[in-house]
């Protein structure tokens, strides 16, 4: 056969054509070309492989030539081609190469018959493809699509691992394990290379063997191992496992994997990026799979740094999700502050949402006031803005306003805060982003038993009666802070009984079908502590329910005790101050305030006594109570408040109210629509119970 390509003297153009044809097709071609004759036999074959020289083809029976699993079936189809001239395409089969080393290969064989000018059949021309090669390219494709359709779409480490190793089982390997630097995983950053042997790493994810296993275990690379050698040179490792491995002596967990597994293949690759270790990928073949090679590890190399880059990205918005959290954390109450008429208690559930916020101030006259706010969106700034809201809340429950017209105010900065934003240059990030935040606003009063409720687009709060059971609050909605609406803020007062439950909740945890009822179903038990409520109303989340970031703050009503508590009624006359002083005495001698307290105390009340008297008008009440501090209060009918002065040596007035604040922790004036009151409070030792 070495001259079956040269030209027959006295052939035409066309035949010298034909054969040059021939030539090229059997030298260049990258399909394994076959002539067959009549009797099956190899009469001519393109070079294969490397390993089998086409010497060795020529002459052998297709069915010698080729090892395969099923031969007889083979040569039967041969013979129908053969005899019937009807072609098989792209029949598959399973076999491979005589001589060629390796397991039995998949083979796509198309078989055409070969007939002369009169129609009588010469033989076959059989095409052969290994489609292992191609299965595998295809495979690599396929995996390195799944690899950037599963990751990089969370900014959440865990969930990142776990999409690279979705994507890599089992397109790729039967077990991959995805280890990450244990401090990544909490978002601070990766170490520079080469990786110490005391860092730990934590299973970040792991797929196979019939489910995820083992994630979340930490441990240290053991030293000369390809894990120790790819985290200190930062390149990948391929290793083939098995018995004589002796470095899994060094490492006897993996060992016992690998053999649970039937391992047999291993590629390590380190995730890097930048010169710093973020982690680490194993990826094992088992079984009767085929054993990695150098292509494989370059998949590997490309699926990796692609993964490192989004784990770098979920890393860096854990970090900032870590801070805004604790700036979140350190702007909020740090414990529930007793009040003398009012329990509360709340619950903070994590989350992305780092804006919601609550608050319990305590307001003068044994008031209090009850917040809770949200700030929609992520991240530090997000909760820079609600720590901003929050502290301009504070000073203006300080002013004894009404809750109406503490919205307003607060809405007021919302609108000077958008529009320092709004003036940031173009490129700012912030420039981009809008506000929006709501808030309700409520002050309980224990003396007439009555919560005025005022809200700036919030969900209304929830209530049950002492009895478990619901109440209906119908408070008027207001528009959300930082909206265009300038619709007016209006207020709601619901009398309570002793013992209702008040819910105040972001809206996160109003989310589905009944789920103001499930709030009055979890509340609907009068016996329980408020922070069992608190909880049963978590727990009483639908399943799918994920709130991400939520804020609740529950009130349970009260009245001062009577022991707690004097008041008096005063004639409007100039004697009044030196009765008002016996009175006063009277009744902190019978609470054991010392000495000090009570002098003090009665300067107080005769200035506020005389002044309300000079400059006020009738009735005039005298209230004492005693909490965390001793409060004093006056009132009158009168609209008009004093002002302090700063008087001059030679003025003969005008000190009183100076005293006052001298005397005085606070002091302010509370206006309602029957008058005035003015009030004082005094740091006093903790109240041990008195007649």
């Amino acid at each position: 056969m070495s001259d079956a390509g040269a030209p027959v003297p006295g052939a035409t153009a066309g035949d010298v054509m034909a054969v040059a044809l021939l030539d090229t097709l059997f030298s260049q071609s990258a399909v394994g070309l076959h002539v067959l004759d009549t009797e099956l036999r190899v009469e001519r074959v393109n070079s294969l492989s490397d390993a089998v020289a086409a010497e060795q083809i020529v002459g052998l029976y297709f069915t010698e030539a080729y090892r395969l699993e099923d031969p007889e079936e083979s040569e039967d189809l041969l013979r129908a081609v053969l005899e019937s001239g009807e072609p098989v395409l792209d029949r598959l089969t399973r076999g491979r190469l005589m001589g060629a080393p390796g397991p039995n290969r998949s083979l796509l064989v198309t078989v055409h018959r070969l007939d002369s000018p009169a129609g009588h059949p010469l033989g076959l021309l059989a095409s052969v493809v290994d489609v292992n090669e191609r299965e595998k390219a295809r495979s690599r494709a396929d995996c390195l699509a799944a690899v950037r359709r599963e990751v990089g779409h969370s900014l959440d480490v865990a969930a990142t691992c776990e999409g690279l190793v979705a994507a890599m089982v089992p397109r790729f390997a039967e077990l991959a394990v995805v280890e990450v630097v244990d401090e990544v995983l909490r978002g601070s950053d990766p170490p520079l290379g080469p990786l110490g042997r005391e860092v730990p790493l934590r299973r970040a994810a792991q797929r196979g063997l019939g489910g995820h296993g083992l994630a979340g275990e930490m441990r240290r690379l053991p030293d000369r191992t390809p894990f120790a050698l790819a985290v200190t040179d930062l390149r990948p490792r391929l290793a083939t496992l098995g018995p004589d491995t002796t470095w899994l002596d060094a490492d006897p967990d993996t060992a016992r994997m690998v053999e649970a597994a039937g391992a047999h293949s291993l590629i390590v690759v380190p995730l890097k990026l930048h010169g710093t270790v973020l982690g680490l990928v194993s990826l094992y073949r088992c079984g009767g799979g085929e054993p990695y090679d150098e292509n494989d590890l370059a998949l590997a190399l490309t699926a990796a740094a692609h993964a490192a880059l989004s784990i770098e990205n979920a890393r860096r918005y854990e970090r900032d999700h870590v801070i805004a959290s604790t700036v979140q954390r350190r702007l909020l109450p740090q414990h529930d502050g007793a009040r003398i008429a009012v329990e509360t208690a709340h619950v903070l559930l994590p989350g992305r949402n780092s804006g919601c916020w609550f608050d319990t101030i305590g307001l003068s006259g044994a008031r209090t006031a009850l917040i809770i706010g949200n700030v929609a969106g992520q991240g530090l700034q997000t909760a820079i803005t609600m720590g901003q809201l929050r502290t301009v809340i504070h000073a203006l429950a300080g002013l004894d306003l009404e809750p109406d017209e503490v919205l307003a105010r607060l809405n007021d900065t919302a609108d000077r805060l958008a529009q320092e934003r709004r003036s940031l240059p173009p490129g700012d990030s912030l420039h981009r982003q809008s506000l929006t935040a709501t808030c309700m606003y409520a002050v309980y009063d224990p003396f007439s038993r009555t919560c005025t409720v005022a809200r700036a687009g919030h969900p209304a709060p929830v209530a049950v009666a002492p009895d478990g059971r619901p109440l209906v609050l119908d408070v008027p909605e207001g528009p959300p802070l930082f909206s265009e609406d300038s619709a007016p803020f209006a207020t709601a007062t619901i009398e309570l009984q002793e013992g209702s439950v008040l819910a105040f909740l972001t809206g996160s945890l109003l989310t589905g079908a009944r789920s103001v009822a499930r709030v009055q179903d979890a509340l609907a038990y009068p016996d329980r502590g408020l922070q069992q409520l608190c909880d049963a109303i978590v727990y009483n989340l639908p399943a799918d329910a994920q709130p991400d970031g939520a804020a609740l703050l529950l009130a349970r009503t009260g009245v001062v005790p009577p022991d707690r508590v004097a008041t008096w009624e005063l004639a409007h006359d100039t004697t009044t101050p030196a009765v008002a002083r016996t009175l006063v005495r009277d009744r902190l001698e019978g609470w054991h305030l010392d000495e000090e307290t009570i002098e003090a105390t009665e300067l107080i009340v005769s200035e506020l006594i005389t002044n309300a008297v000079r400059y006020g008008t009738p009735p005039l009440h005298l209230r004492l109570l005693l909490d965390r501090t001793l409060t004093c209060e006056v009132h009158d009918t009168s609209p008009v408040a004093p002002n302090l002065r700063h008087a001059r040596t030679v003025d003969e007035g005008g000190r009183g109210l100076f005293i006052v604040s001298q005397l005085a922790t606070h002091w302010g004036t509370r206006y309602s629509t029957d008058g005035k009151a003015l009030w004082t409070e005094q740091e006093v030792p903790p109240f041990e119970g008195g007649t």
